[in-house]
């Protein structure tokens, strides 16, 4: 592997997704959204400064952050990509996988747990039809996970659908709440 600043060590970027050797990998960075990046990049002293909003682009774009996402996004901004696969691996915040369309974060920190965190998991899985965490629904609508602290203890059970915050959920409200994304 190359440490030097070329992204893929002077290779091509892989043309196939994993588990689709067949669908060839289609880049992110085209037309809008390589101007998109272009005008990011000039707002940062280096290019490895925009590796983040780079990252989220590619989220936004695709959902995930697959490896020959993370190898196009090193190519871009003269980095290794074990740089950048690095720093998706350290961040929560990027998906490595595909998930649904809705992910749904529930705080099961102790002061959540407490006031019946477990039980509002438990409810998300059954109505949503994950079954279990980290797993997609069926219909590809639901992702659920458990997550560490969503900074809202006095506030339980807090939960993060995409990017929409929730207070004081309970197993109760779930069915409702679970509406407004179907």
């Amino acid at each position: 592997m190359s440490h030097g600043p070329s992204a893929t060590g002077g290779a091509a970027i892989s043309t196939a997704a994993p588990g689709h050797a067949h669908e060839p990998y289609v880049p992110v960075f085209t037309g809008e959204t390589k101007a998109r990046l272009a005008a990011l990049m000039e707002r940062y002293p280096t290019k490895m400064a925009s590796l983040l909003p780079a990252l989220w682009m590619v989220q936004e774009a695709r959902g995930w952050v697959s490896p020959e996402a993370m190898a196009e996004v090193a190519q871009e901004l003269g980095l290794t990509a074990a740089y950048v696969k690095g720093v998706v691996t350290f961040y929560t915040m990027y998906h490595q996988h595909p998930v649904g369309k809705h992910f749904i974060q529930v705080c099961t920190t102790t002061p959540c747990h407490v006031c019946g965190a477990e039980d509002v998991v438990k409810a998300f899985l059954e109505k949503t039809g994950c079954g279990e965490l980290g797993v997609t629904s069926p219909d590809g609508k639901y992702t659920v996970i458990e997550v560490e602290c969503l900074g809202a203890c006095g506030f339980a059970t807090p939960v993060m659908v995409n990017s929409d915050f929730i207070e004081s959920v309970t197993p109760e409200k779930v069915p409702e709440l679970l509406k407004r994304y179907q």
